[in-house]
């Protein structure tokens, strides 16, 4: 099983620090904050990633390699420009296959269990199921929420059904759900999302555990010191 981490944001909210730095290789609790991710995928039997980037890719590809000190075989989506999460993934359908993937984005630190997804994304079968997200309690800085998880297990587009809660930015796709994103063109993740809740296509389920956003120097310090309490993943 295949799985791919988001990391061609440019991280504006982080500047200076990101000025250099690209921000998954921003220091959390003693290592990469994208090798958590790494680490983590790795213990759940994920052995091949894709990791897609544009700003300062290139450091990226120089502090991870190949990936196999970490027991895992990286491959790298070059972008020369940032393309969005749905543009990022299209674009990088050729390394991920014909098999569903679990996506995650590079700028969270999460102890979600990677490990217990892999039935749900075997699941995903292209038509009638084509994703399945996890959602977290919404934080203090997006208190609306993205979307409703309805007592089936479903997802609905609108926040105010069912119980409203945040996408984590974890999630499980089938590559269906990109058959009509053209790939090295931005392209945003929720409006295809949205389509296929409509339809009924969308399972999610909520993520109690550790989650944090890291996307600010005051949440980069919450995540070190989180992070320097944990054990190895």
């Amino acid at each position: 099983m295949q799985a791919m981490i988001l990391a061609a944001g440019r991280g504006e909210r982080m500047r200076p620090l990101t000025d250099h730095t690209p921000k998954p290789l921003l220091d959390v609790g003693g290592q990469p904050l994208i090798v958590w991710h790494i680490r983590r995928l790795a213990a759940a039997g994920f052995r091949d990633i894709v990791i897609n980037h544009a700003w300062l890719g290139e450091q990226i590809e120089a502090a991870l390699g190949d990936g196999s000190r970490y027991g895992v075989r990286l491959a790298y989506s070059r972008e020369g420009t940032a393309l969005e999460t749905a543009g990022g993934i299209a674009t990088a359908l050729p390394l991920l296959g014909a098999a569903p993937f679990l996506v995650v984005n590079g700028d969270v630190l999460t102890d979600v269990d990677f490990a217990a997804l892999r039935p749900t994304l075997a699941a995903l079968d292209g038509e009638r199921h084509l994703a399945h997200l996890l959602l977290v309690a919404n934080p203090p800085h997006h208190p609306g929420g993205d979307f409703g998880l309805l007592t089936d297990g479903r997802l609905s587009a609108n926040a105010a059904d069912g119980i409203g809660l945040t996408f984590s930015g974890i999630g499980l796709y089938h590559p269906a759900l990109f058959a009509a994103t053209p790939a090295h063109q931005p392209a945003k993740l929720a409006p295809l999302l949205r389509v296929a809740m409509a339809r009924g296509q969308v399972s999610g389920a909520r993520h109690d555990g550790l989650w944090l956003d890291v996307g600010t120097v005051e949440r980069l310090a919450e995540a070190d010191a989180i992070a320097k309490g944990w054990p190895p993943a």
